[in-house]
């Protein structure tokens, strides 16, 4: 993440920022206001189609309307919030000076890419209304309209990284702060008065639109941050340009690398994930096309997102939210902790128990990672367990959220390669559950080699395991509502999410811990998780179209064919590759990233779509608790109080050697993936 926000007085010292701020809220609430929409519009989708037996003919194209507004609008809050999600490998290594001098040019290399894709959303929005564009669906909308929020969002989020630049370092004179405004004024006069198509200069492939906001770009990033920052950027977003159009022509492999390499010096530099891929992306569109086409990255942040599978990504996290708030997970532990009792290592037992539980209603696992870590971690620490035995514990069984579904990257992988979510979900049951046994089994030799880790904890009467465990029975009703639903066929997945937010709203007001402030934050805090997750779809479908273009995956798969590798070889560098990115790379960004490649080549060795989804997930399972990167790892950190990185970071690798182990299984079985699939006939996406 990029850090904590500015403090509101800082925020407050320019009235530019202040407009700014008010231009984000309101798009923030904008964005909320569609997410409670969106949800109500889905449950009355069922409601209407199994109560009144009368199903709406536009239900689904008005949820994924909302759902692309809602997304690209909240794009300004979960900067405010500095929520996007960018690599940390080399900035937290950096003294703070030169820290804050390599975020500011980030920042500005990445707001590059933005103004990009602003530029051309506009510009295919505005002629979706002159051509009168209409949807294909029984509402036949005119597509500028749920098109305007995503070129809406593109502005307010050029605004506010433009806030975040100027209170990173505010410009000491009143006209370096007014100047910058003033240029974006005329740039945005001068591209209105170019028009939508890009005006080619003769002779070159440059056309005066990209020129207009290259110069704009240098000219603003000199006057707020200052001529290092300005010829850092300026420089490396030149020597790229430079790099890709001497690449033209190239054989595939330098192109490949450079694209990959371009990539990770992004990356590794701190831009945003999600701005990187696109910035990739939008070079790969400009000097390796026969022809530059930059109409595609509006094409590509319109289409990625409108896609009505991905509404169950905001409303799984808007359950998980609600339920954490409800006080559940709390009385959840503790029902587990006392049916575990005397047992050494029992609460360790009970951690995993309640992941594998919240995992099956979140879908996340950042949310049952900070679940257990308010709920386990102190609990563990104070009854005597060792701070390895504790947090490795615990961060391994949050893994569990992406595998045991409801999973958001099950839901992210089934709409990137287009295999069936509900199919997915059912092949995640059985290693779930295989992975909690041997998670437990972890603890029992932990706890049985390592003295005085895990003390023997108390031991409770039937009547006190009975009357506890009404804790659970919230929890057990919203599983039910939510994976019965799906599994009965009364829902598709993307309902299922509704149902369960449904649920978890309704929980939360019988508790009576329900409240407008408490649904205000969860809803705000359910949009910039959603906002920065599919603008990293966003990246990744720019970026992957140019390597589909170029032909890389296929050539790669040939490449593979011709070398006549092992079907195991070929999945063991696989593997090796995700590790390592894993160390560095954010889980769905890792995925996003690699899918356009790896995805052909283990089709092509005759693997089966669903048994990799299980497999490329247990590789992100890896990733998530891998340091130096492993976001859980972090989440935990911040949770623990004075507990170190790398006593968090020891205790989490014998889990890790299960995780991988597990992975060996499947490959040897099958089986064990495909064997519930096929006993299950799933509903109809």
């Amino acid at each position: 993440m990029e850090g904590a926000p500015a403090l509101p007085e800082q925020r407050a010292g320019f009235v530019l920022i202040r407009a700014i701020d008010g231009v984000t809220d309101a798009t923030g609430w904008a964005a909320a206001l569609g997410l409670v929409a969106m949800t109500a519009i889905v449950c009355f989708e069922i409601f209407a189609r199994y109560v009144l037996n009368e199903p709406t003919y536009w239900g689904t194209e008005i949820a994924t309307y909302l759902l692309v507004g809602m997304t690209f609008a909240g794009l300004a809050l979960a900067q405010k919030a500095r929520a996007h999600v960018r690599v940390e490998l080399l900035l937290g290594w950096l003294p703070a000076g030169r820290r804050g001098f390599l975020e500011l040019v980030a920042l500005w290399i990445g707001l590059f890419f933005l103004l990009f894709a602003a530029w051309q959303m506009v510009a295919f929005n505005y002629q979706e209304l002159v051509h009168d564009t209409r949807d294909w669906g029984l509402l036949a909308t005119p597509q500028w309209i749920p098109e305007l929020p995503v070129s809406l969002g593109y502005l307010a989020f050029v605004l506010a990284i433009l806030a975040d630049l100027f209170l990173r370092r505010p410009p000491a004179s009143a006209f370096r702060r007014w100047v910058v405004p003033l240029l974006f004024a005329g740039l945005v006069a001068l591209l209105c008065l170019l028009g939508p198509v890009p005006a080619k200069i003769p002779g070159t492939r440059l056309d005066w639109g990209s020129l207009a906001i290259a110069a704009v770009f240098l000219a603003a990033a000199l006057a707020w941050s200052g001529p290092r920052v300005a010829l850092a950027a300026g420089g490396l977003l030149a020597a790229l340009a430079l790099a890709y159009w001497a690449a033209r022509g190239l054989p595939l492999l330098p192109v490949g690398l450079l694209l990959v390499g371009s990539l990770l010096l992004l990356l590794l530099i701190g831009v945003p994930v999600a701005l990187a891929l696109g910035l990739a992306g939008l070079l790969g569109v400009y000097f390796l096309l026969p022809l530059p086409q930059l109409s595609l990255l509006a094409e590509r942040s319109w289409n990625s997102v409108n896609t009505f599978t991905l509404t169950a990504v905001p409303m799984f996290i808007l359950m998980s939210g609600l339920l954490m708030r409800s006080g559940v997970t709390n009385e959840m532990f503790d029902a587990l902790m006392r049916w575990f009792g005397r047992v050494p290592g029992g609460i360790a037992y009970a951690s995993v128990s309640a992941s594998t539980i919240f995992a099956a209603v979140s879908g996340s696992s950042l949310a049952t990672a900070a679940a257990m870590g308010k709920v386990a971690c102190p609990e563990m620490v104070r009854r005597g367990y060792s701070a390895r035995l504790t947090y490795g514990v615990v961060a391994a069984g949050a893994t569990l959220g992406i595998m045991i579904p409801p999973s958001i990257a099950m839901i992210i992988y089934g709409t990137t390669v287009g295999a069936p979510v509900n199919v997915l979900f059912i092949a995640g049951i059985v290693p779930g559950l295989i992975l909690t046994v041997a998670f437990m089994l972890g603890v029992f030799i932990w706890t049985r080699s390592v003295p005085g880790s895990a003390p023997a904890g108390d031991s409770y009467s039937w009547r006190e395991k009975l009357s506890a465990s009404k804790g659970t029975f919230p929890f057990f009703l919203v599983i039910v509502g939510v994976l019965g639903s799906l599994y009965a066929g009364v829902a598709t997945p993307s309902e299922a999410g509704g149902v369960g937010a449904a649920l978890a709203f309704l929980l939360c007001v019988l508790r009576g811990t329900m409240s407008w402030q408490i649904m205000r934050d969860t809803a705000m805090e359910t949009v910039r998780i959603t906002s920065f997750l599919l603008l990293i779809v966003v990246g990744a479908a720019i970026f992957s179209w140019v390597f589909d273009y170029l032909r890389l995956p296929r050539s790669l798969v040939q490449v593979i064919q011709d070398a006549e590798l092992a079907p195991w070889m070929v999945m063991a560098m696989i593997a090796l590759i995700y590790i390592v990115l894993g160390m560095f790379i954010e889980s769905i960004s890792m995925m996003l990233m690699t899918l356009p490649v790896a995805y052909p080549i283990v089709i092509a060795l005759g693997f089966d779509p669903i048994w990799f989804a299980v497999f490329l997930v247990l590789m992100i399972e890896v990733g998530l608790v891998t340091p130096p990167v492993g976001i859980i790892l972090f989440v935990l950190r911040g949770m623990s109080g004075n507990v170190p990185l790398r006593e968090i970071a020891l205790g989490v690798l014998p889990f890790i050697a299960i995780i991988l182990l597990f992975n060996v299984f499947i490959y040897l079985y099958p089986e064990v993936i495909a064997w519930l699939p096929s006993q299950m006939a799933g509903p109809p996406l």
